[in-house]
């Protein structure tokens, strides 16, 4: 067999990880700081991949963190940070793209994505916010159940 009519080998790359947005509001600081009620946490999570050119591709996780008193209905902070990387894959067939770039760089992102809210809040002057571990390969099967559930809707 010849080296041009054997398979490629699929290739995986990280190139870069990075912060790609990052914001923090304090609607009412300074007098937040002395409520002692605890928070509830709202978390909203959504990520994306966009192809960079052939063969690289950005993916992008977005998280917002809402702290909120619930007694006051009063917003102690919000925190948005998008942790992005860059990956560069090749050789891999069309079918199995998708699910690397829902499920396997989402993984490789989330943990730094985890740090930088925790840090943020407390550089804030707050208690840590320690994210949960996420199942993306769940978050990725139901995103595509979406898409599909949405397909009909969308053509009519």
């Amino acid at each position: 067999m010849s080296e041009a009519a054997a398979p490629q080998q699929p290739l995986f790359i990280i190139e870069k990880l990075y912060v790609k947005d990052l914001s923090l509001e304090i609607p009412h600081a300074p007098a937040i700081f002395l409520e002692r009620e605890s928070p509830q946490i709202d978390l909203q999570l959504h990520s994306q991949a966009s192809t960079i050119e052939e063969g690289v591709f950005e993916v992008t996780i977005t998280v917002t963190v809402t702290a909120r008193l619930a007694e006051k209905d009063k917003v102690m902070f919000l925190i948005e940070a998008k942790q992005a990387g860059v990956f560069k894959i090749h050789n891999l067939p069309l079918e199995e793209l998708d699910p690397v770039l829902g499920i396997v760089c989402p993984n490789i992102l989330y943990p730094y994505l985890r740090e930088v809210v925790s840090d943020v809040a407390v550089r804030a002057g707050f208690a840590p916010v320690l994210l949960n571990p996420l199942n993306f390969d769940a978050l990725y099967q139901q995103q595509k159940q979406q898409r599909v559930e949405a397909v009909p809707a969308t053509t009519h």
